[in-house]
């Protein structure tokens, strides 16, 4: 069933069918369940948070029908009035923040606080009001003998958007926001671990937006293959997997679609001699564990330098072992259980593996297999050699490897080395230094004394296989239009 809340003009401020209050947690997930749909479980305690409606490739088909007879009218829409209605949704969104921010810990399992699920909602509505403030103007490409270009970005038509189900409402926002605000519509495809945080989010958004501008459609890797391969959309925009993303690119060739593709990553973090353990152990910390570590531009190998390397490893297990984890409804806890027991499963047998290897857990690596929900103790390894698996593949959970080095130039060997290249970071005092350090890895994003610090005014995106194009900014909205040279 193709989900779409709203039939109401643009400049209703309810839908004329939307009976329930969506600013409380009842009245939202009352208008995002299908009594008959398919359970959702809350992965901290095993409970159901409800159901969720299944779509199929048929509802896929409609809702990009519908998508594309509703986008030239959203179009020709003066952007200052797509720019009043993105923030509109904003305000509709801090509305209802406290209702979504509860959906979102019962069926992702981030806690409430710390930055989860009210920092998530947070951002919805900071990038929808970021995006409403960017102003893409024509470029003047030249201007003399008698010769004047511009280039112009119109819209490229139906955005088909598939979401993770790491950050389902954000990402979902990356997507759509500034897709919307030059002239597209977006079909949406949440990830089937958490369809019902993406319904809600887009049932508040639709409150201000005409019929047929954004709709949700639920379902499995069917659905999600149905839109990406169709035939009607021009842009397809992915996070996800490295494996799903070629598959993405292969049958985009039929039809030429633009895309822009936000894969996996294994991101490192370099140390240097003159950093300051204690200074940097809190933001080392969140770098590598926000959202319990399941975060694609998360630190997830530290590489330290011998003369600091006991000094960085206890700063961070006297960090670490600070940060409650537990059920994210519960104020007091910062981090929470893993989203599902497949990755569970992933992260457990990468953490053997370590043992395995003779590495030394400082901290965690002992789950508590009677407790309910998919909870894996925060977990600090030191003495690991850079060729075991924990560190050469991506964990995505809340484990970070600690790497010693001795020769600054092997640590950005060993950084380089993988296939994947999403973000990274370099950590030290001597700004000068770091920025050197910084240049020479290979990251679509490399920051210095912090890590994952994402920013809707900075491009951000991918290099070898952890993706490509670029999302956030001016440089985000190009890639959701096309290129229009207008030359006299």
């Amino acid at each position: 069933m193709t989900t779409h809340e709203t039939t109401a003009p643009a400049d209703a401020s309810q839908s004329s069918g939307a009976a329930a209050d969506l600013t409380t947690f009842d009245g939202l997930l009352a208008a995002v369940t299908d009594p008959t749909g398919r359970e959702i479980f809350d992965p901290a305690t095993g409970a159901v948070v409800g159901r969720t409606r299944e779509g199929s490739p048929a509802d896929i088909d409609a809702a990009v029908l519908a998508a594309a007879a509703a986008q030239p009218a959203w179009a020709s829409r003066p952007v200052e009035e797509r720019n009043d209605l993105l923030n509109k949704a904003a305000d509709a969104i801090e509305a209802s923040a406290e209702a979504l921010a509860e959906l979102l810990s019962r069926e992702q399992g981030k806690p409430l606080n710390g930055p989860n699920a009210r920092f998530e909602v947070g951002a919805c509505a900071a990038w929808l009001r970021a995006n409403a403030a960017f102003a893409l103007e024509p470029e003047v490409l030249v201007d003399e003998d008698g010769t004047h270009a511009e280039l112009h970005y119109a819209p490229v038509g139906v955005v088909g958007a598939v979401g993770p189900w790491n950050w389902p409402m954000m990402i979902s926002v990356w997507q759509f926001a500034p897709s919307l605000k030059m002239g597209n519509t977006v079909v949406l495809k949440p990830s089937e671990y958490t369809p019902l945080s993406v319904q809600a989010l887009v049932a508040v958004v639709n409150e201000v937006l005409p019929a047929d501008v954004l709709t949700v459609v639920p379902g499995d890797g069917k659905v999600g293959a149905a839109l990406t391969d169709h035939d009607g959309v021009d842009k397809v925009m992915f996070t996800g997997s490295t494996a799903t993303g070629q598959a993405i690119m292969r049958a985009a060739a039929d039809n030429l679609a633009r895309l822009t593709l936000e894969l996996g990553g294994n991101d490192a973090g370099i140390v240097l001699e003159d950093a300051d353990p204690k200074a940097i152990a809190a933001d080392l910390f969140w770098g590598a564990f926000i959202n319990t570590g399941q975060t694609c531009a998360a630190m997830k190998r530290l590489y330290v330098p011998d003369s600091l390397y006991d000094q960085v490893c206890e700063a961070l297990v006297e960090v670490a072992g600070q940060m409650p984890m537990g059920v994210g409804l519960e104020e007091e806890n910062v981090l929470g259980p893993l989203q599902n027991r497949q990755q569970y499963d992933i992260v457990a047998g990468l953490v053997q593996a370590a043992k395995d290897g003779g590495a030394t857990i400082l901290l965690g690596g002992d789950p508590d297999e009677d407790q309910p929900g998919y909870f894996y103790p925060t977990t600090l390894v030191a003495d690991i050699d850079n060729d075991n698996a924990l560190v050469a593949e991506e964990q995505f959970g809340p484990v970070l490897p600690i790497v010693r080095y001795s020769d600054l130039n092997q640590a950005i060997v060993w950084a380089n080395e993988l296939e994947v290249g999403l973000g990274s970071s370099v950590w030290g005092t001597d700004l000068e230094e770091c920025k050197k350090v910084a240049s020479r890895l290979e990251a679509g994003s490399t920051w210095i004394n912090k890590h994952g610090a994402v920013d809707p005014r900075v491009p951000f995106g991918g290099v070898k296989k952890s993706g490509y194009g670029l999302e956030f900014g001016l440089e985000g909205l190009k890639q959701v239009s096309v290129p229009h040279v207008i030359s006299w």
